[in-house]
């Protein structure tokens, strides 16, 4: 049963009910590009797929109106794949499953996919509209925006023909986003010669869950918890109090997602299961206590698993949980002019570690290029102390904002004659395909503006329905004012 063929606007619904059921997540996007390619040949527009695997629908003017100057719109078509611990969704092959709640959309057990999918529909939905006056029309539907923003990176200088640009990536509706910060992927990594467990050990799995995680940019700020830094804190003591040993640790799945679940396998000599199993309960109800307010029913448990034969050297063992513990993860700093938004931030995302390598990935933001240089260094300086091999890749800078913009303005103006309210203006610490799509149109003037979701990147991702009607009319009236 699909419970959004009722809601309105039907037409952009309906689109988007439709991505919901083509699996689309990152770096598994075949389906989704077709998708959109038979999409665009069947309403009789130009259609492309460029070598970075964009897709690009070119609509001309309404007769008239080509004197006018070109819009894109603009959304990526990935989307993160999270879903809750025990849900057995192949998001390889399963379509999603949304569902009304009251005024929300959420998925079961899963990401929805509004981001970017609801950015996606209303292109689709204004590009089949025959009913609007408008002027040359494009949609630029990018891939691989969660991992690195690939397509933007891959976009030619010479694709888009249009001086506007409307990014549909935003996530409170009555607001346009005119900046955001700039991103650094790094990488500390390490391969070692694993030793022999002691077989009289007694082996145990400390798992975390429960913690909220959320987008790595949007949430950084919030205050919730980082599950692998959390997870240091136990393992630690465990090491200091029990003598335990550490087997395997993996924590975190996405590079620009708070990491929300982790386990750890350890191994303590016989006669110390009590002392571990206490020392966790004591952790869990502690967790709880620091995070009230932030976080709720967080959970760590333990359970005893298979003895493993081999753990990781003792002094390298370490090495890593002291690294881990040390570096820093969250806001490093607030924007001077505008404190309530983070500057420069980190987080410590993903943790995979067995008894012979580990690796472990981090992503740098910030809005100033030397901030977000000198979190990388601080980073790196941390692993490296602890032998480990730190590299980067993916560096990109931050959009800088135009608060004089011709395009914020109409926005503005558009925005207050349908709504009786101002828009709000503001910068973002998430990370927009603008900044890059600017480097290569310098002269395109944009904004970033979207409904109302929240939770993006976890299994919470909601979508507000009241908002949606508003940000579709709002991207009408501005293809037929521009």
């Amino acid at each position: 049963m699909n419970e959004l063929e009722n809601l309105e606007p039907k037409r952009l619904w309906k689109h988007f009910y439709d991505l919901t059921q083509v699996p689309h997540p990152s770096y598994h996007l075949e389906k989704m590009q077709q998708h959109l390619l038979e999409f665009g040949k069947k309403i009789g527009v130009e259609t492309i797929l460029d070598e970075a695997g964009n897709v690009i629908l070119r609509k001309p003017a309404t007769p008239g109106q080509e004197h006018r100057k070109g819009i894109v719109m603009q959304a990526h078509m990935d989307m993160v794949p999270q879903k809750r611990k025990g849900c057995d969704h192949d998001f390889l092959t399963d379509p999603l499953k949304p569902y009304v709640d009251g005024e929300w959309v959420r998925a079961t057990d899963t990401t929805l996919g509004a981001d970017d999918g609801m950015g996606v529909a209303a292109a689709m939905a204004i590009m089949e509209d025959d009913t609007l006056v408008h002027g040359p029309l494009e949609a630029l539907f990018t891939v691989n925006e969660e991992t690195g923003l690939e397509g933007a990176f891959g976009l030619k200088e010479d694709a888009l023909k249009g001086s506007y640009l409307l990014n549909m990536d935003s996530e409170d509706e009555g607001e346009f986003t005119v900046g955001c910060a700039g991103g650094l992927n790094i990488f500390a990594s390490m391969e070692y010669k694993p030793e022999v467990a002691d077989a009289t050990d007694k082996a145990f799995k400390i798992s975390l869950a429960g913690l909220y995680g959320g987008h790595s940019g949007m949430e950084i700020g919030t205050g919730r918890g980082n599950a692998n830094k959390m997870m240091a804190r136990v393992v630690y003591d465990a090491i200091a109090e029990c003598d335990a040993e550490l087997a395997e640790w993996h924590g975190g799945n996405m590079h620009n997602a708070i990491p929300r679940e982790c386990e750890a396998i350890v191994t303590v000599p016989a006669g110390n299961e009590e002392a571990i199993t206490s020392l966790v309960a004591d952790y869990q109800a502690q967790f709880n206590e620091e995070y009230k307010g932030v976080e709720s029913n967080i959970k760590l448990t333990i359970e005893a698993v298979e003895m493993p034969k081999e753990v990781v050297p003792e002094e390298i063992r370490d090495n890593i949980v002291s690294a881990i513990l040390a570096c820093f993860n969250g806001v490093h700093r607030y924007i001077p002019e505008m404190p309530e938004v983070p500057e420069t931030s980190s987080n410590l995302a993903i943790v995979n570690l067995t008894a012979s390598e580990v690796r472990i990935e981090l992503f740098a933001r910030s809005a100033v290029d030397s901030m977000k240089r000198y979190v990388a260094i601080m980073i790196e300086s941390c692993f490296s102390m602890a032998g480990m091999k730190v590299e980067t890749e993916g560096d990109y800078s931050g959009w800088t904002p135009k608060f004089d913009s011709a395009l914020l303005e109409t926005a503005k103006k558009v925005y207050k004659d349908l709504s009786g309210k101002d828009a709000i203006v503001n910068v973002t610490h998430g990370g927009l395909e603008c900044g890059l799509i600017g480097s290569k149109y310098p002269e395109m003037d944009m904004v970033s503006f979207g409904p109302t979701l929240r939770s993006p990147h976890t299994p919470d991702e909601r979508c507000y329905i009241p908002s949606v009607a508003r940000f579709y009319d709002l991207v009408r009236k501005l293809v037929e004012t521009l």
